[in-house]
């Protein structure tokens, strides 16, 4: 790649696109924000994610920039191989063939993602994985879903589900989980899951990070709730690291805004439970909200390479 060479990145959420202009080496050189509004329904989703990159490709030309490939990572089911959205609930894709159809739009190599395993790439290359050849990329927040990257490839499972860590059963008989099994990880350890129980014990709502707020200000009830959040994050993470054995673990999402209050009992529930596995390292992510962007401009320049 040139210079002047540029790739047309877009991480599309259910509210909202982060967008960028990115660099062969990750810098980003413009970055812009837009509502998805997916109540609008997938139609017009998918004509807005179409038209910002077009603009954003326009806006690179306009600046003496050449974009050369766009990147484009969604939530749900991705079918990676064939470019194909198969099931993404937050924004209402259902089969959408989204690759071909910004290839069609501009006319440039684009690849097709899953916004966790794109974050998980950002932070196992760019960010805090980086000197790790294995890393398990975890993002908490709403849910839970991780991203196993292997060499700086993110893998997609046979049918573009890998990664839904958020569902291994961890309670037996725990609070039923969306996808309709009790116990499941995301139901009891998610940011959700910890402001749901709190309020249904204390009978007020809160969210996740005001319950670590008044656990670490000694508060009983907040104390305990977080603390069973955690030790159920550290079976699931264990759990993880029996199939996967990784040098790094990266957490990654809302919940980790907690900082130590998260990281320090986490760490120690981990290496409780570790009997032969080599305990993984195991840090904060460092790219914040942006790795699913730069995750999607790494997709996209790894067209470049094929």
């Amino acid at each position: 790649m040139s210079s002047a060479d540029v790739v047309v990145a877009l991480d599309v959420g259910g509210t909202g696109m982060k967008c960028a202009l990115v660099r062969g080496d990750g810098v980003v050189l413009h970055a812009e924000r837009h509502p998805t509004d997916a109540g609008r329904g997938p139609d017009a989703v998918v004509d807005t994610v179409l038209g910002v990159a077009e603009g954003l490709a326009g806006r690179a030309r306009a600046d003496g920039l050449d974009p050369v490939a766009v990147g484009v990572v969604v939530p749900g089911v991705i079918d990676e191989a064939r470019g194909i959205a198969v099931w993404s609930a937050n924004v209402g894709f259902r089969d959408v063939p989204l690759r071909d159809l910004a290839h069609g739009r501009l006319g440039l190599p684009t690849a097709l993602g899953h916004d966790v395993r794109a974050g998980g790439l950002a932070e196992a290359r760019l960010g805090a994985g980086r000197d790790a050849g294995h890393v398990l990329f975890v993002a908490i927040g709403t849910g839970i879903a991780a991203a196993h990257v292997v060499g700086g490839t993110a893998v997609t499972g046979a049918h573009g589900a890998a990664g839904e860590i958020g569902h291994i059963q961890v309670r037996p008989g725990g609070p039923r989980c969306g996808c309709g099994r009790p116990g499941c990880l995301e139901a009891v350890s998610s940011a959700a899951a910890i402001g749901r129980r709190y309020s249904a014990l204390a009978g007020v709502p809160a969210t996740a990070a005001e319950v670590a707020g008044r656990a670490g200000g000694g508060e009983a009830l907040a104390a305990d709730v977080w603390r069973e959040a955690v030790e159920a994050l550290a079976d699931g993470l264990a759990t993880g690291q029996a199939l996967y054995d990784v040098e790094t673990v990266v957490l990654g999402g809302g919940l980790v805004r907690a900082g130590a209050r998260l990281l320090d009992p986490l760490r120690a529930a981990l290496h409780e439970r570790m009997t032969f596995h080599r305990e993984p390292r195991l840090v904060a992510a460092a790219l914040g909200d942006e790795a699913g962007c730069l995750g999607a401009a790494l997709l996209a320049l790894d067209t470049l390479e094929k």
